[in-house]
């Protein structure tokens, strides 16, 4: 395990894969940590350098106070990256992820070579929708959204024949310490990069599981459709967490849009 204190928190991460190669950042989504990313990093990192990070709040990661702002995970990514002393990148991100992906496109367009936006948005829920998650965790704690939340993040066909591996993601999920869970809410809930994205220059890749109840597939397709050039794709037999139920078909879109766009 790797640990750095960045933006004076400790965050954790991970680099494993070909340290000679072009590199891939990763940043997950709410309630999650970097093992989210275990089946797609194995085989990226056959051909690629692959950085993982648990985002503030989450996995082994300090928890502070919130509120957080997707400025504050943006910057993260940007001061590990610094740390590793790698000048340019691909970035992957799923759900918040996706719109720290967005932020650095807009913030830091000479650090990204390609841009994956997985399951995300540029605006994601409405101001009502998150005050109503964080007053439940705040009242109730995470244990008490996490059946629902399972539901969003997985298929009908996941949880019914992997109840073991259901189970797992949902002990992820409620040991995310509350602190962490709602600073990232809030996170989400003031981000609104609907009128700027517009501007993203990088070749940008948008996905989405045919079956996500969290960033329907529809909501992706029109974040996609406001970025010049970029392609969207559906992944069938998904939900919002696709590196976890259709780790192979997103493998190989990643890897075909770093292809084609010049990360070898």
């Amino acid at each position: 395990m790797a640990f750095s204190r960045l933006n004076d928190h400790v965050i954790h991460w991970d680099d494993s894969g070909q340290p000679d190669r072009p590199a891939v950042l990763f940043a997950n989504s709410l309630g999650t940590d970097l093992r989210v990313w275990d089946a797609v990093a194995a085989e990226l990192g056959k051909r690629w350098r692959v950085v993982r990070h648990d985002k503030r709040g989450h996995g082994l990661s300090d928890a502070p106070p919130a509120p957080y702002s997707i400025d504050d995970h943006t910057d993260d990514v940007l001061a590990l990256a610094d740390q590793l002393g790698i000048a340019c990148f691909a970035f992957v991100g799923l759900s918040i992820g996706g719109l720290i992906g967005q932020n650095l496109a807009l913030r830091a367009p000479e650090r990204l070579s390609a841009l994956v936006l997985a399951d995300t948005a540029a605006k994601i829920g409405t101001a009502e929708s998150w005050a109503a998650r964080i007053g439940a965790v705040e009242t109730n704690g995470l244990a008490s959204i996490a059946d629902g939340v399972m539901e969003r993040w997985f298929t009908v066909r996941f949880r019914s024949e992997q109840p073991v591996d259901l189970a797992g993601w949902r002990n992820m999920l409620i040991r995310t310490p509350d602190a962490g869970y709602i600073g990232s809410c809030t996170a989400i809930r003031d981000a609104d990069l609907t009128d700027r994205i517009g501007t993203i220059a990088i070749p940008t890749l948008a996905v989405a599981g045919d079956q996500d109840l969290s960033t329907p597939p529809d909501l992706v397709r029109a974040t996609a459709d406001r970025i010049p050039g970029a392609r969207f794709e559906l992944i069938t037999g998904s939900g919002h967490i696709p590196p976890v139920e259709q780790p192979a078909a997103l493998t190989a879109l990643i890897a075909r849009h770093l292809e084609e766009h010049g990360h070898v």
